[in-house]
């Protein structure tokens, strides 16, 4: 229990970016075509558009591994007080998360581009407080 307590603000914020990217990586795998075909669309005019496919299937690994990371760092913090697979997992977010902004603004999609910062300011400050 003193090691949940002394790391709750570290297991909270993982379990945001758990329940962030794990969601998103399954609704990108169990609804791939509809996910590729707004993608499509959504970068028709940008240099992108030839690698949407490939692109999705990139950011999908890796908010995947990111989610299941910051599981294991979540395990680990509460059970041995253990943060670095917890950090690599808020790093590798916040690389998500970096990506996911630089294809808004390709798009030139700003409100969307706020949105991803949104998600990145507690992505950073995981970082932050698990940094070794």
């Amino acid at each position: 229990m003193t090691l949940l307590l002394n790391n709750i603000s570290e297991i909270l914020l993982s379990l945001f970016l758990v329940i962030t990217f794990v969601q998103s990586g399954l609704d990108k795998l169990f609804d791939w075509n509809g996910n590729l075909s707004w993608l499509k669309g959504h970068f028709e005019n940008t240099p992108l558009k030839n690698v949407v496919p490939l692109l999705l299937g990139i950011v999908l690994v890796l908010e995947v591994i990111a989610g299941v990371l910051c599981t294991i760092g979540i395990y680990q913090l509460i059970s041995i007080g253990e943060s670095q697979v917890a950090f690599y997992g808020a790093v590798l977010s916040c690389l998500v998360l970096l990506m996911l902004l630089f294809g808004q603004r390709v798009a030139k999609d700003y409100d969307g581009a706020r949105t991803i910062v949104i998600y990145f300011v507690p992505a950073i400050f995981l970082v932050f407080l698990l940094q070794p």
